[in-house]
Formats: C-alpha cells, structure tokens, sequence
C-alpha cells in the first residue's frame, strides 16, 4: 500500500504508532468473543526456481460449505521484492497484510533503506504471533512469505504456525485446506533448476490438481475469466503473470485430462 499523505497538523512523523492510527488500520493482537462466521481464505504454494521465486494461490474464499468469494486476491505484493500469501480467516489476514505492508514502508521512508529480507520475515512473525489470542478463538491466519534476496542472490520463501514460529523452506511451500495436495505435486516435478516459465507451471498443475480434490479450493474459471494469482520475485522485483500467460497453461490441462 502506497504512505497517505497528512496535513502539517496532522502529520504522525515518525510515531508509527499513530500512524497506524491515522489510516484506520487495527494492530493485530484485538480479540473476539463468541461465534463469527468468517470468510477463509484456502490454497496458496511457494516454489524456488533458478531465478528466484513463484508464489501462488487460488481465488475462492469459503464460508463452511458455502462459496462466499469466487475472486478474493490472497497474493499482495509488500514491496518490490516480496510478497505474503494468507490462508485462514480472511478479514484478519488482509489486515495483517495491509498493516505489513504499511510497516515495510514507513522503515524505508524512516531509515531511508529496504529492511533485509531476514527482517521482513521476523516481523511477519511478530504479527503472526500477536494474533494468538484471535487465532485461539478460531480467527487463524497463516501466511506465507517469499521474496527475492539481494544479498544471497537468491529467492527465499517461509511459512508461520499459529504462535508466529517462522521456517524457512528451501525448496517450496504449501498452506492451506488442500496444500497437501498441492505439496504432492510440486513434490514430484520440483528441480533446483527450474526454469521461470517450467515453475509457473508447476505452480498452476499444483493448485489445479489441489482444486481437483477439495472442495474449498477453487479451479480457473473460464467463464467467469477468474484465475489464481500467480507472480514471480526476481532481481527485477515483483511480477503477476498475465491471465493470457495463465488460460492456455490451464486449456493444457483441460486437454489432458480430456485425452485421459
């Protein structure tokens, strides 16, 4: 998210505290009581590739057994070279995303330099993990972060429990209701060498085949023209692929199938 602009009178300066306060965002340790029926958020994959990184998720959101989002966005990017995907209870999630994002800026606006990717992703945890009270009364938000290291040369990708525990994977990452079965097929087809294009379909078969098997993952939608986000992280920064990049990826596997 871009850093509003403030009047002279009621500009925050460096008080990230009352920044927060001025954009109307909520820290992430609010609690809850009682029973919410909340949109969640499901499957998002995270995949090394020579270059860098491609992160991924599908766009439906779901309500116990109902659809209640067939478009949601669950990959924002944070800043040039990296981005959260969220799966779990939707509204807290992109909150934590926006409150994430905001945080990132105002270190760069503040220090005049990125914050390393290292801590990037200790601060993610430390949102994850003030989310605790909230994630024990059924409000779990579980992101995934990956970006592109400028000092290692390298894409990098972690994951989060509940209680804000950060592990850094070396080879790809899958959350949420049908990431197991995402895992399996990323598993199978994963290569350190990898090519950009190679991974991007890769990332496409995964939740292709995740939305295939459960139910709260949802498929490309041709008719609707809705498919999952997909973008890489590279030493040239943040990138969504194209739809039009996306539609014959998932026509090819239509056709597969088809020829089965």
């Amino acid at each position: 998210m871009s850093m509003p602009l403030f009047t002279p009178s009621n500009d925050p300066g460096s008080n990230f505290a009352e920044l927060v306060k001025r954009v109307g965002l909520t820290p992430p340790h609010e609690t809850w009581s009682g029973s919410v029926d909340v949109p969640h958020a499901t499957t998002c994959v995270a995949l090394r590739f020579s270059n860098g990184v491609v992160i991924a998720g599908d766009r439906r959101a779901t309500s116990g057994n109902i659809i209640s989002h067939r478009a949601m966005e669950k990959v924002v990017q944070t800043d040039h070279y990296s981005a959260v995907a969220i799966s779990g209870a939707a509204g807290p999630a992109m909150d934590m995303i926006k409150l994430f994002s905001l945080t990132l800026e105002h270190f760069e606006k503040m220090e005049g330099r990125l914050l390393s990717l290292e801590g990037k992703a200790n601060q993610l945890s430390i949102m994850v993990r003030n989310n605790l009270p909230a994630a024990m009364q059924g409000l779990v938000v579980m992101p995934l972060f990956a970006g592109y290291d400028d000092v290692d040369k390298q894409g990098r990708i972690w994951d989060y429990d509940a209680t804000g525990g950060r592990y850094e994977e070396r080879e790809f990452v899958t959350i949420g209701s049908g990431g197991t079965l995402a895992g399996t097929v990323i598993k199978v087809g994963w290569r350190s060498e990898l090519s950009r294009d190679a991974a991007v379909t890769l990332a496409c078969k995964s939740l292709w085949e995740a939305a295939d098997s459960d139910s709260a993952t949802g498929g490309p939608d041709a008719l609707r023209a809705v498919y999952p986000i997909v973008a890489t992280i590279t030493n040239e920064g943040w990138s969504r692929v194209d739809d039009t990049e996306l539609s014959p990826i998932f026509e090819s596997f239509a056709e597969e199938m088809r020829s089965r």
